[in-house]
């Protein structure tokens, strides 16, 4: 496969038909060329149209259609063609097929196809329509334009150089496909590559437009193990699922790192900025002690803004015992609304560190608080009006607002708690792509699979009713403010009472299992579960809706 500029982007794939989709060598052209009387190395639709007698012409289209009907009987998916084409799809991305062969010959050989119909392609451009055929990119250009997608955004895969030629003329990326070597060589230079058909899922996650919200774990498991970051001072590292990173100082400290953006809650940004950043330094049983912070305003801020969005981040962070010492501010057209980029630097004495790897087969999991409370104020704040049509009252959406406050989104007391019991194994945060994916990633990074009783998930009413009205499932929601705990079993009923004692709730989740990764759901009644997974966090998915309208 070969590199491309990060600049590119593929939003639909437009295939050729013999020889990509279906296995090679099922017609042959030299017979067909002798058939109608067309000169070696010479294209036989060209030929034939250059016929000047119309009944000869129509006689050799004859001939032509008879040996492309036969093939098309006997043809077969290519190999990996027909999970490819499910995959694209999945992913939200547009599918065609461009092809010099006729209709109805792609429709026969569709029908030798397990898992694909021609409806599942939104667009098929033949012979028998009216553009002049590859290497012309006339065909190109109009499947562009019916799919609605730039011809620039547009890759065109094929196993013959005509293939190319035509992609290349339009504007469009190209993918030579070589069917490991059986392909007639290509001359002209491709922008990618493939030995076969399941290496097109690569370019895919490389280069089709990624959704809101995180980078997807697997992308980012495979970004970090490439950079490959190996100093020895480095006591926890980047990784899926791992808060913070954690740093071997000279003497006894370890010094802690957190970072991460705010864009939501635009109304209390700075505060959350703040909030979100030590909860994660708490989580590995440190003390949040320097906060810098990078402040970008969409164009139309105005100095009063600002203000008093810096005003909040030094109220936020003395409340906290932070001092804010640096950061950025800036006005750029890059962004639509606030966002705040802090970062929080924090110590804990060597041989205090409390590491995801440390979790242990047995340790039971711990969770604070209800589910989904902070992506509830969210909605509250950001889609009042929304809200409101939908029938809540404005006391009711008050009260949501308010849980960013009361209980809150700090999980500091109850980390705290654990880390002075010196029995909590790990910590997560729960925040963007809720308890799903928290549970998700503390599995990834301790290694070990997690089995769940989803029955036993706390989850408020009012976040039941938000959730319910628009569609969301509190399991995929942001949740800063609830915390999972990992213990040894014979300390989980103490720490549990702990908790309780200063006041916030904590229920018993689940248990760590043996090596491995994933999340084993049940049932009270132990029947087993689907446990859900989610590509963005659902709040991002409301926004991406909204801004889409």
């Amino acid at each position: 496969m070969n590199r491309q500029s990060s600049t590119k982007r593929i939003r639909a794939v437009l295939f050729d038909f013999d020889g990509t989709l279906t296995e090679p060598g099922s017609i042959d052209f030299d017979v067909i060329r002798e058939a109608v009387g067309c000169p070696k190395r010479t294209p036989v639709l060209e030929f034939i149209n250059g016929i000047e007698s119309q009944a000869e012409r129509e006689a050799a289209f004859r001939i032509l259609d008879g040996f492309e009907a036969a093939a098309a009987r006997q043809s077969r998916p290519n190999i990996g063609a027909e999970e490819l084409l499910a995959y694209l799809r999945a992913r939200g991305l547009k599918i065609g097929i461009i092809t010099r062969n006729s209709m109805a010959a792609v429709e026969t050989s569709l029908k030798n196809f397990r898992l694909i119909l021609p409806s599942d392609f939104d667009v098929i451009l033949t012979r028998d329509d009216p553009f002049s055929p590859k290497p012309s990119p006339e065909g190109i250009v109009a499947a562009a334009d019916a799919l609605m997608v730039p011809a620039a955004e547009v890759l065109v895969v094929g196993d013959f150089v005509f293939d190319i030629e035509a992609g290349h003329k339009a504007g469009a990326l190209t993918g030579y496909l070589t069917n490991r070597g059986s392909s007639h060589p290509c001359q002209h230079p491709s922008d990618f590559t493939l030995e076969h058909l399941s290496e097109l899922k690569d370019i895919v996650d490389l280069y089709a437009p990624l959704p809101a919200g995180k980078l997807p774990n697997d992308l980012l498991r495979r970004f970090l193990r490439e950079i490959g970051i190996g100093d020895p001072s480095l006591l926890v590292a980047p990784g899926v699922g791992e808060d913070v990173a954690a740093v071997r100082l000279p003497g006894e400290e370890i010094l802690v790192l957190k970072s991460d953006p705010v864009t939501f809650a635009t109304d209390a940004i700075s505060f959350y900025a703040v909030q979100v950043n030590i909860n994660d330094i708490a989580t590995s049983g440190a003390t949040p002690r320097w906060l810098l912070a990078s402040m970008l305003f969409p164009p139309g801020t105005n100095a009063a803004g600002a203000r008093s969005a810096m005003e909040q981040l030094h109220r936020a962070s003395l409340d906290q015992g932070l001092i804010l010492c640096g950061g950025h501010t800036e006005i750029t057209d890059a962004v639509t609304r606030p966002v705040v980029a802090a970062q929080v630097a924090g110590t804990v004495p060597a041989g205090k560190l409390i590491d995801k790897k440390s979790l242990a087969e047995g340790d039971t999991i711990l969770l604070t608080k209800a589910l989904a409370i902070e992506g509830t104020s969210i909605i509250a704040r950001e889609f009042r009006g929304r809200l409101e049509e939908l029938g809540m009252t404005s006391e009711e959406i008050d009260r949501c607002r308010s849980l960013l406050f009361d209980p809150g989104v700090s999980i500091l007391r109850e980390a705290r708690i654990a880390a002075r019991s010196g029995k909590a194994s790990a910590m997560h945060d729960i925040t963007e792509g809720g308890l799903a994916t928290a549970l998700l990633e503390l599995s990834a990074a301790s290694g070990r699979r997690i089995r769940v009783n989803l029955d036993r998930i706390p989850v408020l009413e009012t976040t039941r009713r938000v959730c319910g009205l628009l569609g969301l499932d509190p399991l995929g929601l942001i949740a800063s403010g609830s915390l999972l705990i990992a213990c040894r079993p014979e300390a989980a009923d103490e720490l549990i009472a702990s908790i309780r004692t200063a006041g916030i709730e904590a229920v018993c989740l689940g248990e760590a299992l043996g090596r491995g990764s994933g999340i084993d759901a049940v049932r009270t009644d132990g029947n087993p579960a689907p446990w859900p997974q989610f590509a963005t966090d659902e709040i991002a998915r409301l926004f991406r809706n909204r801004d889409s309208l």
